[in-house]
């Protein structure tokens, strides 16, 4: 059987806090469970946060919880979505399109490198 290092990668970081130069921290939280499911197709639960120095919640990438996704058109229903995005500064939260492990790591420090550059 192929070993995925991507997926290795990820759940290697399980339980990493990394503190940053201004005291913002990175925490990382990966599990493999037990079977896909159709909440969690590719079989991992994360929480991948960046957070002030007080603690709170700056970004976030997760599946902990569904989202709904309004749809554009008013008869139809709602698509519901695990995979999302939190954004502290609108509070928002918005979904986010899982393709790999590798790719959901690249997105988060993407993100947070933008952050800290704007701030």
């Amino acid at each position: 059987m192929k070993r995925d290092k991507g997926l290795d990668t990820l759940l290697d970081l399980d339980g990493s806090i990394f503190v940053q130069e201004d005291k913002s921290w990175i925490k990382i939280e990966a599990k493999r469970l037990k079977a896909p499911s159709t909440e969690r197709p590719h079989g991992i639960k994360y929480s991948l946060t960046l957070h002030s120095p007080d603690g709170a919640r700056i970004l976030g990438f997760d599946n902990a919880h569904a989202v709904k996704v309004k749809s554009r058109k008013k008869y139809f229903g709602q698509i519901i979505t695990y995979d999302h995005q939190h954004h502290s500064s609108d509070e928002s939260i918005t979904p986010y399109s899982f393709s790999s492990p590798e790719q959901l790591l690249e997105d988060f420090f993407h993100e947070i490198d933008e952050y800290l550059k704007k701030k």
